[in-house]
């Protein structure tokens, strides 16, 4: 976590908790395990991913821990995840989407899908992280699943 994220983050959720089992780095410190391609990881998730940040991916910009993972991801062709949520976009940030896209990583932008009618702020927010999790193939029992029936349905509805 960079340190203006963490600052977004107290701005948008007040107090920001981190579970006590989850090491910290410094964003200077290029001695963690992740910026090395030698080092073993499956999947980065970047979420949520500024357009800042993005572009800085997308330029090869290694000068932070968190630059450097991300390019020791796609370096190595591992599963990098970058989650957007800045809109609307200009030209210039569509651009380095495409970058990253032909990169190799998945650009999957922070928009809930409707399809399991949230009915709470927190509901439509884990229809992204069901995504998410899909993306790196971990379990998510309660991510809704479209079923054909339930799409007949609706037709019958209509």
């Amino acid at each position: 976590m960079s340190a203006h994220s963490r600052q977004v983050a107290v701005q948008e959720v007040e107090k920001l908790k981190v579970p006590k089992n989850v090491r910290q780095h410094s964003e200077n410190d290029l001695n963690v395990p992740y910026v090395s391609g030698s080092a073993r990881f499956d999947a980065m998730v970047m979420i949520p991913c500024s357009m800042a940040t993005l572009a800085r991916i997308a330029s090869g910009s290694s000068d932070s821990a968190l630059l450097r993972a991300a390019d020791v991801f796609l370096k190595e062709r591992r599963k990098l995840i970058v989650v957007p949520r800045e809109t609307p976009w200009n030209l210039i940030h569509a651009r380095n989407v495409v970058t990253l896209l032909e990169a190799g990583a998945i650009v999957l932008p922070a928009i809930p899908s409707f399809y399991s009618r949230p009915r709470t702020i927190v509901d439509a927010v884990d229809t992204v992280v069901w995504r998410i999790l899909d993306q790196i193939g971990l379990p998510n029992p309660g991510a809704y699943r479209w079923q054909a029936e339930a799409s007949e349905t609706k037709k019958i509805e209509n």
